[in-house]
């Protein structure tokens, strides 16, 4: 059976925890970033630390859209696909906890619809940014470019700036769903868990 063989396998658990720790870090540096008034702040923050991450932990995916995407077109497999969405959501809540604790009160962790746009409008960027992280993703994975680590801090940058104004510029469920249970606070929360299915399904 190629499940249990996969269990005992020190190259799953370094996957999954590589999955945990590269979330937590990415998610607790866009919300600490996040206490400055401006939204280019965490767009940068988020940026440079998936930049580092993809030099320093074997380019992991560090969010359930990108690992979704990988599982739709068989890249990853069904069990490492599934425990590295638990494990991203994992480091997320670890951050999210960390961060409600040691950022003044009034800071806006949540990724929610703003008022300047409507559900609909913040759906539609959130998935365009998405697709747009994905694709350098992919692109750069798969050629193996010496550059991919500044082609994805750049995507990730990018889509942050152009959907963060409609809808906070996630492009990552996790990073969502962390603040929203910690917080207890889920507004439009439904818009970045459609992004996976809606621009990736």
């Amino acid at each position: 059976n190629l499940c249990p063989q996969e269990l005992r396998s020190r190259c799953f658990w370094r996957a999954v925890l590589a999955e945990a720790m590269a979330t937590l870090i990415l998610v607790g540096t866009v919300l600490g970033a996040s206490v400055a008034p401006a939204p280019l702040a965490p767009a940068l923050a988020g940026g440079l630390v998936a930049g580092a991450l993809a030099c320093t932990l074997g380019a992991p995916q560090a969010n359930p859209a990108l690992t979704l995407a990988l599982l739709c077109t068989r890249k990853l497999g069904a069990l490492r696909g599934t425990a590295g969405i638990l494990a991203q959501c994992a480091g997320a809540v670890l951050a999210s906890a960390a961060a409600h604790l040691a950022l003044p009160d009034g800071v806006g962790l949540v990724t929610r619809v703003t008022a300047v746009g409507t559900a609909g409008q913040a759906l539609a960027w959130e998935t365009f940014a998405t697709f747009q992280l994905a694709l350098a993703a992919f692109a750069s994975s798969e050629q193996a470019a010496p550059l991919a680590p500044l082609a994805l801090g750049s995507a990730v940058a990018a889509g942050a700036l152009a959907a963060g104004p409609l809808s906070g510029g996630s492009m990552n469920p996790a990073r969502s769903l962390g603040p929203a249970i910690v917080t207890g606070v889920w507004d439009h929360h439904w818009v970045s868990w459609s992004i996976p299915r809606v621009g990736m399904g």
